[in-house]
């Protein structure tokens, strides 16, 4: 998510326009890719002294629109409009993270609905990277379809500078994420030891709290042979492309950006079916194979049949349009309805 924004930001200010990034700390692995001209809101931590801050920045820089780069932004996003009121810029949010959550506790599952049901309230406008998500969007939020508009993300690129990654000998299995639970990294560290090629490795790329979980399991079902997990990586691309076949077992996703880079080298994908969109993505058999989140076997069976020798790649899918003009076309439009 937040690699996209950089690389819409970049396109933006390409283009001619004013970019002002308000972030709690400048700090982290993307630091290096803040694109040249973008200007830079350090707000420091906790959360909470964030959210109270927020509202003074936006009076103070009066920007023509305020752009949520994800769901998981939107309370600040209802901050700014309790405290601006009238006086607040259109605000609009992507939607990067699955709206429907049936892995939620029941309670915590309703009390999310509910605030779901609060965003027309306070944003003015939805973006939703897929028209299935457009309309899981509609549904969950209870948003005017006029609203809401879809608009993919720009295309991933190779990064010139990016340090070089040692990629493992032969044919493997790669995942990119964050290791978070909500990855599921677990189910595919589990199929390993029962595919029909034991010499198939895994290389999982990313960094979170899952890590000492996953290097235990690792450890516990013998595999520290086959799997590698060397951390964050600028640049996934040749990773992706190199790979025999891409992963991805989340118990939840928005649209995975992933599923489109792997597409992109010409990799096959197997996913579970965590969002509305994977469907949309991998619209072919030829593409790869969407399975229950929770079927061990069928994830299994996917994957045997993609390490298969011999079997044929996707051709590489290249995305087309201009998801960089389509936001600027929007935010110029809400502007204009601003000012009449």
């Amino acid at each position: 998510m937040e690699r996209a924004l950089l690389r819409m930001a970049a396109g933006w200010l390409a283009r001619g326009h004013r970019v002002t990034l308000v972030l709690g700390a400048c700090e982290g692995p993307l630091t290096a890719e803040l694109p040249a001209g973008i200007e830079l809101i350090e707000l420091g931590s906790p959360h909470y002294p964030i959210l109270m801050r927020l509202p003074g920045v936006v009076r103070r820089l009066d920007p023509d629109v305020v752009f949520c780069p994800g769901n998981y932004y939107t309370a600040a996003a209802a901050m700014i409009r309790l405290q601006l009121g009238s006086r607040c810029p259109p605000i609009i949010a992507k939607v990067s993270n699955a709206l429907v959550r049936p892995e939620m506790w029941r309670f915590v599952a309703w009390g999310y609905r509910r605030w779901l049901r609060w965003h027309p309230a306070f944003l003015t406008h939805i973006v939703a990277m897929t028209p299935a998500m457009a309309r899981e969007a509609i549904d969950t939020m209870g948003i005017r379809p006029e609203r809401v508009s879809v608009i993919a993300n720009p295309p991933a690129e190779r990064i010139a500078d990016a340090a070089p990654m040692a990629l493992p000998r032969g044919r493997y299995i790669v995942g990119v994420g964050r290791l978070e639970p909500q990855k599921r990294w677990d189910r595919l560290i589990a199929a390993l030891p029962r595919l029909a090629d034991q010499d198939i490795t895994l290389l999982l790329l990313g960094e979170g709290s899952a890590r000492a979980a996953l290097e235990a399991q690792v450890e516990r079902l013998g595999l520290t042979g086959r799997v590698t997990m060397p951390g964050h990586a600028s640049d996934p691309l040749p990773a992706l492309k190199h790979a025999t076949v891409a992963a991805l077992t989340s118990d939840y996703e928005g649209v995975p950006g992933v599923i489109r880079e792997a597409l992109s080298q010409g990799t096959p994908v197997v996913a579970t079916d965590a969002s509305v969109a994977v469907c949309e993505i991998i619209d072919s058999p030829a593409l790869g194979t969407v399975v229950a989140r929770e079927d061990g076997d069928a994830l299994v069976a996917a994957l045997d049949h993609w390490l298969a020798p011999g079997r044929p790649r996707p051709a590489p899918r290249i995305d087309e349009g201009d998801p960089v003009g389509d936001y600027l076309a929007l935010f110029s439009r809400l502007a204009r309805q601003r000012i009449a």
